[in-house]
């Protein structure tokens, strides 16, 4: 199998910020013909974020087209119109009612391709929150996540998006079923996915866990642990460790590779279950042994013992990863608020996912786009004359990448 399944599948991509953008990702490394249409004429409004967003538009914009289009203009519908029905997939995460209020929704687009896939992405599934705006942070606290993710009485976001890159992926895995359908029936649905449930869904194991035991969920901070050793360390020099020692096996290998023979015969520390209850004396006692040893050798030690080890890491070190530099894990991206070449070029992870005996990867075709840099070339594939094109050009209907 190659590392793009999806060649020769049209999406047109409504999006800004993270979660439609990642959905039209994962359908661009996959090898599908990814059209990312841009508001003209300013374009995507995430090219100009700052902060922690500033790399959002390199981020996830790779292997795509760009097609920058005023939608609030008769002439901008019409190009969408004469692209639908050669497209196979729409996908958009705009506010609710937004594409509508465009002419792109979807019961204003399946009349002209009655195969089309329409996946919406959204804040929240039909119900009574449906009407509502909502944004990654918000269903995290919503939800309970930053509630088990910051230490008690401090809610806390998670360290990264991950509930929109969750809910593009359930969009994706959504829109793929409905492609695997259309094949049987001959046509297409709208689909969908939404924050809020993607992050009840994280959510599942906790509320299981309380049923199960009878007691209150706990933030993560302060949980109550399934294993005994499952902890960050301090080795010295002020290095970080965490180590998970999660079956009997593994306990034993442990303490025979660090020579903690006292430890190994202590009638209390016999199975996993026994030494969680010793965690109060244990854990200081680990610490106390780890924290005069280099973290080099904390790290050898642990491999021999085949328990799970991580050094605590930044996400500026996953530049240099050995291991995703040794398997393709990282693709050379130009990281640019404005697309194309010109840029800064870094080295970001690609899809975590590969192909056939050869374990093939995803990788770059193309880099972010310039805005409306493919405009002209796909209004060109929609058999626009370029007379008209230039005409739509200068009117400002449609943005080309030389204006």
């Amino acid at each position: 199998m190659s590392a793009t399944p999806l060649q020769g599948l049209r999406v047109l991509e409504f999006s800004h910020t993270v979660m439609g953008p990642t959905a039209g990702l994962l359908f661009a490394e996959l090898g599908a013909d990814v059209i990312k249409v841009e508001p003209a004429p300013k374009g995507d409004h995430t090219r100009g974020l700052g902060g922690f967003a500033a790399g959002f538009f390199a981020a996830f914009s790779r292997n795509k087209r760009s097609l920058a289009v005023d939608l609030k203009r008769p002439e901008g519908r019409a190009i969408i119109q004469a692209l639908v029905p050669t497209s196979d997939l729409i996908l958009e995460n705009y506010g609710p009612g937004t594409m509508e209020r465009l002419g792109c929704g979807y019961d204003q687009l399946a009349p002209l391709n009655p195969r089309l896939i329409y996946l919406a992405l959204k804040g929240y599934l039909a119900g009574p929150y449906e009407h509502r705006p909502a944004l990654d942070e918000v269903v995290q606290f919503q939800t309970g996540l930053a509630f088990m993710t910051g230490p008690p009485g401090r809610p806390l976001r998670a360290g990264a998006s991950v509930v929109d890159i969750l809910g593009a992926a359930f969009g994706v895995v959504a829109a793929q079923a409905a492609l695997r359908e259309r094949d049987m029936t001959g046509k297409g649905q709208r689909v969908s996915s939404a924050l809020f449930e993607s992050a009840a869904f994280l959510m599942s194991t906790h509320m299981a866990g309380m049923i199960a035991t009878g007691l209150e969920a706990r933030p993560m901070p302060a949980r109550r642990g399934a294993w005994a050793i499952y902890e960050v360390f301090q080795t010295a020099g002020n290095g970080q460790l965490f180590i998970g020692v999660t079956s009997d096996q593994q306990w034993s290998r442990f303490v025979d590779e660090f020579k903690l023979q006292e430890l190994a015969a202590d009638p209390r520390l016999g199975t996993n279950l026994m030494r969680l209850q010793e965690r109060p004396w244990l854990i200081p006692v680990l610490q106390e042994i780890l924290i005069k040893l280099p973290q080099a050798e904390v790290q050898s030690r642990c491999e021999r013992a085949n328990v799970s080890w991580a050094p605590v890491g930044q996400p500026g070190d996953l530049f240099a990863d050995p291991h995703l530099l040794a398997t393709g894990g990282l693709l050379d991206v130009m990281i640019s608020r404005i697309g194309g070449t010109q840029g800064t070029p870094a080295k970001l992870p690609a899809l975590p996912i590969e192909f056939g005996t050869d374990r093939g990867r995803p990788g770059i075709r193309m880099q972010s786009p310039r805005m409306g840099e493919h405009t002209i070339e796909l209004l060109t594939e929609a058999g626009y004359s370029m007379a008209k094109i230039s005409d739509l050009i200068a009117t400002g209907v449609v943005v080309g990448a030389s204006d």
